[in-house]
């Protein structure tokens, strides 16, 4: 610490050095919002790893219907006859074909669900990163506790300081900005009533940018489910279509049978593409909740620590004005 306790050193908290965006070469978003960029970069790497272990699992054994044609098992029946039935396909083998075997819609309206679900996961990951780097700030030593220091034009020097002193820039933090604002207009115009004024809107301005950080990722959350309506479209139309030609070109029985299970089979897929998109957007949203709660509970600490360690100084100071005339 340097002299007097109101410069440091070295600042405690450094957000060009620590902020995870900016660790790793990128700029960093304001507060606790995310580069676009960046987390479309980290987004598309795990989408296209996603993809390629499920390459490799469907091409380990082939697709589910090959499995079962090469894998069956005897069973025996009641009647003490036997018959061959193929065996489960396993869980992992059908959930990898959701993704994969579904033509070529299909797999561009699952890989868009992909990139979107890792997309905003990276996103939600990021900003959870940023909120516990702004929640730091709250352990700090802002403002002097004495019981008989206060705050006006002359001491707001001082406290500007103290706080410039413990990190790189307070515009960058949430709580830092808000107190650095209100304090440069006590010094420069000493009107204690516009700091209180000052906090609140700045209060406010904070809480539309928390909300605004999440517009991204809204949208991304609405796109899922209807990229899984496309896809089962998509599928729809193709199953419809193969079933119409089945028809005019099928005359044997056996055959159509054999030809409308196919037909029915391209139905199923069609659907796994809405399951996939709604399945997403579930936990992307319930992941989103827990998030913006996280950042909200953030915000009414700031709000809590502007009130009880600036506000009230200022209180005080008004009320220790009164009593010193005769001092």
């Amino acid at each position: 610490m340097a002299d007097g306790g109101v410069g440091f050193d070295e600042p405690e908290l450094s957000w060009t050095t620590q902020d995870i965006e900016q660790k790793l070469g990128f700029g960093g978003g304001r507060f606790t919002d995310t580069n676009a960029f960046f987390t479309f970069l980290v987004g598309l790497i795990f989408s296209t790893l996603f993809f390629v272990v499920l390459e490799f699992v469907i091409q380990d054994s082939g697709t589910p219907q090959e499995w079962r044609e090469n894998n069956t098992e005897t069973v025996t029946l009641e009647d003490g006859s036997t018959k061959e039935q193929a065996k489960p396909v396993p869980v992992h083998k059908e959930f990898a074909d959701k993704f994969i075997n579904r033509g070529i819609g299909g797999y561009v309206m699952a890989a868009g669900i992909s990139l979107l679900f890792f997309w905003s996961i990276t996103i939600l990951f990021v900003k959870g990163r940023k909120v516990a780097f702004q929640r730091k700030i709250l352990t700090l030593n802002l403002i002097p506790q004495d019981p008989n220091f206060f705050l006006n034009n002359a001491t707001a020097r001082d406290a500007l300081l103290r706080i410039r002193g413990q990190v790189d820039d307070p515009k960058h933090y949430l709580l830092l900005n808000r107190i650095d604002v209100a304090l440069s207009n006590l010094q420069n115009i000493g009107e204690i009533s516009e700091v209180a004024s000052l906090t609140n809107a700045q209060a406010s301005i904070d809480e539309d940018q928390v909300l605004a950080s999440y517009s991204l990722i809204n949208g991304f959350n609405w796109a899922i489910p209807v990229l899984g309506f496309i896809g089962t479209v998509l599928g729809l139309g193709a199953a419809i279509g193969e079933f119409g030609i089945t028809i005019q070109n099928t005359e044997d029985i056996a055959a159509l049978k054999s030809s409308l299970t196919n037909v029915t089979g391209g139905l199923s897929t069609a659907f796994d593409t809405t399951l996939l998109g709604l399945v997403a957007s579930i936990i992307v949203q319930m992941l989103m909740t827990f998030r913006k709660r996280q950042e909200f509970l953030l915000l009414d600490e700031c709000n809590e620590y502007c009130q009880s360690y600036v506000l009230a100084k200022l209180k005080l100071e008004k009320s220790g004005g009164r009593q010193r005339p005769g001092a």
